[in-house]
């Protein structure tokens, strides 16, 4: 079986691809939208995580007949009242730009004290079965976050992220390490029974 992971972000490829080998699941073939004629995308423009994952993933589903996963995630940070949320990706006004999303949100928390420090990583995921099923699920990964970066693997807000438990930063940690702790390999886990169906 084919799963479209609508998404053209290697990394995010990557990490689904091997949750889906981690699980057993030989019978997925996991492609990105690289993979497959393009069409338009709808913008991201819901208010929440899991109104941007499903408009994706209905998109992606409608447009190519195959079983389709989209994800929205972002980090939470506590003292910005859950900020900068679904904007994460684009915090700074630059889509995509790591440096320059690090960068502002290290100066809007340049003064707040380090026990005010907390965030979570938000991954809400959705899967769409063309003329079928629509699952959404959701995983959190709670944590701090440092004054400046640590860690080269990773990508996002990784480099300044240290989860609950750990003292290196989610961008320190081995790709295996990650995929067993972070938002987004708690919710594809949680994805992983729906996907046992489809094979």
């Amino acid at each position: 079986m084919k799963l479209l992971l609508a998404s053209r972000n290697a990394k995010k490829l990557r990490e689904l691809q091997r949750i889906v080998a981690a699980e057993g699941l030989d019978g997925i073939e996991v492609l990105s939208l690289s993979d497959v004629p393009s069409f338009p995308e709808a913008p991201e423009t819901a208010p929440d995580f899991e109104g941007n994952a499903l408009a994706k993933a209905r998109d992606a589903a409608a447009a190519t007949g195959l079983v389709s996963v989209a994800d929205d995630s972002g980090l939470a940070v506590d003292e910005l009242n859950g900020m900068p949320g679904v904007l994460s990706a684009r915090w700074s006004g630059r889509h995509g730009d790591d440096d320059a999303n690090l960068d502002l949100l290290l100066g809007q928390l340049g003064d707040v004290p380090d026990e005010r420090r907390g965030a979570a990583f938000v991954s809400v995921v959705a899967m769409v079965v063309p003329g079928g099923e629509e699952v959404v699920v959701r995983g959190e990964w709670r944590g701090t976050l440092l004054r400046a970066r640590r860690g080269t693997n990773g990508f996002g807000y990784d480099p300044i992220f240290v989860p609950e438990g750990y003292e290196i930063t989610s961008a320190e940690m081995t790709a295996e390490e990650k995929d067993a702790e972070s938002h987004r390999g708690r919710a594809l886990k949680l994805l992983v029974p729906y996907l046992r169906k489809l094979v």
